[in-house]
């Protein structure tokens, strides 16, 4: 009996709480009435009276004809140019018109707003709640009439913004030093100031049943695969989230692997990485309220590809690619190989080397792995503490905290100085990375490495690195193989990877990738030099 009360009792919830949505959904999605009044009170209602809600209500034109509701955000909205471009033409200019005029007659009082008055650039008609809510809480001006069931949507969008600087997460020697700001409308216009192709398509659709956040798939029409950019809108469609507030949503959101430490997406903040991807044919996505673009697909080599490769020399871009690839396989495989030498494999090492760490080593009361173990976990919570703490202190704090606890656990013999060289290594290595989110993939299969390490020794890790590969070959970004084109082996494709050929040599665009405009560039007739003529 207590049970079915208790059922009872929850349906009588259930109902309640379905009422209350359905009378909130009325109210949001109910459509505009005619009376300027009944809409400014559900306005009013709907708000809770909000104290950054204006809500301007007076009568223009000659006699007073027209009853008006003029409504913006504070803080969201210009108020310069609601006041000089709307409430100054609607109070003063519109008693200028002449009403009784044959050409006039043929129009409605709401036409002679839209047609004859207001000066602004962008308008639109709203004619339900939902969108007058949209608008008016991101920034615009919704402008209503007594009489008619429609309201005009103005965009006067002025809020304070971050000016356009040099990205932090991404620097260059050389290269662009302009980066994404949190407005999506800046990072459109630094894009479309790279590329100015009318086939760059920028489709922008709210997500996010309370933010509505603005969320804008990008892309060239001529160049990227129409499939993957339908892939795109429909994984973005099926998203039935309340909010999305950073671009690191939509990543989980539409990622094709969930359970996996690589990244396939590429996070930026950099709009030269953002147009050079697009020029290849992928697709980009800016999320209004970050300065992080996401760019796909992603593939394993783009994560080892900085901006700067291609405005160097090509050689120079070459041996540096080379440098990353060398620094993820230190940060990978140093601790674990150290403890897999020092625990099972010592005849490996030449002798001297053996004996050394052998003297080192004779005072510490943890086997390497706990050694390894305890290093890299502080050196972990150092990095985060650095990263957290303020600017001001937490250079200082992280550098000091690593010298003072290397040097002491050394003297306590708690650690080998070997150890402290091994750690070292690693983590600087690690910071090579050019994407962040590469590294901390990294960084987390490090530790599987060396327990792997310390049980079966080098046998462990290359049965590790066996399964690495594997999963990384089984992996997809939106269909397209993660280690293309090295698995599949293409070899066309092969003059950008871990070698990158000259500019000149660049002929198409990745063939997985693309599918339609495979020409990225003519072949280049050099002509040859000739000697300089001898005048005397």
């Amino acid at each position: 009996m207590r049970f079915i009360k208790n059922l009872f009792r929850i349906n009588e919830i259930s109902n309640t709480t379905k009422q209350n949505i359905q009378k909130t959904n009325k109210n949001h999605k109910g459509l505009l009435k005619e009376c300027l009044q009944e809409n400014i009170k559900i306005v009013k209602e709907t708000l809770g009276e909000s104290s950054d809600i204006v809500i301007r209500e007076f009568h223009a034109g000659e006699g007073g004809k027209f009853h008006l509701g003029v409504m913006y955000t504070d803080g969201l909205a210009d108020k310069k140019l609601v006041q000089d471009f709307i409430l100054e033409a609607l109070m003063l200019d519109l008693r200028k018109i002449d009403i009784d005029s044959s050409v006039l007659l043929k129009k409605n009082s709401f036409e002679i707003l839209k047609d004859l008055v207001l000066p602004v650039g962008e308008m639109k008609e709203i004619s339900d709640f939902d969108n007058f809510f949209t608008h008016l809480l991101s920034g615009n001006t919704v402008i209503l009439m007594d009489g008619y069931g429609k309201g005009l949507v103005v965009n006067s969008r002025g809020w304070e913004e971050r000016g356009v600087q040099e990205p932090s997460s991404q620097t260059v020697v050389r290269g662009p030093k302009d980066g994404f700001t949190e407005t999506l409308r800046i990072n459109t216009a630094l894009i479309r100031r790279r590329i100015k192709d009318p086939n760059l398509w920028i489709e922008t659709k709210p997500i996010g049943r309370r933010t509505k956040t603005d969320v804008a798939v990008v892309y060239i029409k001529e160049v990227a695969n129409d499939k993957i950019v339908e892939e795109v809108h429909k994984r973005l469609d099926n998203i039935d989230i309340d909010g999305i507030l950073e671009s690191g949503y939509i990543e989980e959101l539409i990622q094709d692997e969930t359970f996996t430490p690589f990244p396939t997406m590429i996070n930026t903040e950099r709009p030269d990485i953002v147009a050079a991807g697009l020029l290849e044919g992928r697709i980009a996505i800016l999320v209004d309220g970050t300065p992080f673009a996401l760019l796909l697909p992603a593939l394993f080599v783009h994560f080892f590809q900085a901006s700067e490769d291609y405005y160097q020399r090509f050689d120079i871009g070459t041996l540096l690619r080379m440098l990353r690839y060398l620094s993820f396989f230190l940060t990978l495989l140093v601790p674990s190989v150290y403890v897999a030498a020092t625990t099972f494999h010592q005849e490996m090492l030449p002798t001297p080397l053996l004996i050394s760490l052998a003297a080192q080593r004779e005072g510490v009361p943890f086997p390497a792995v706990v050694e390894a173990m305890m290093m890299e976990v502080t050196f972990e919570i150092l990095r985060e503490a650095g990263v957290r703490m303020p600017r001001a202190v937490g250079q200082a704090i992280s550098i000091v905290g690593a010298l003072v606890l290397g040097e002491a656990a050394v003297q306590a013999g708690i650690v080998s100085p070997v150890m402290v060289i091994v750690v070292s290594i690693t983590a600087i290595s690690s910071f090579v990375s050019p994407t962040f989110n590469m590294a901390i993939a990294t960084r987390i299969i490090r530790f599987i490495f060396m327990l792997l390490a310390a049980t079966f020794g080098l046998y462990g890790i290359a049965v590790g690195l066996l399964a690495m590969a594997l999963h990384l070959c089984s992996l997809r970004s939106f269909g397209i193989p993660y280690m293309s084109p090295m698995a599949p082996l293409i070899a066309a494709d092969q003059r950008d990877t871990i070698i990158r050929f000259p500019h000149w040599a660049f002929f198409k665009r990745p063939r997985l990738i693309n599918q339609k405009d495979m020409t990225r560039q003519q072949r280049l007739i050099k002509a040859k030099p000739k000697p300089p003529q001898d005048r005397s």
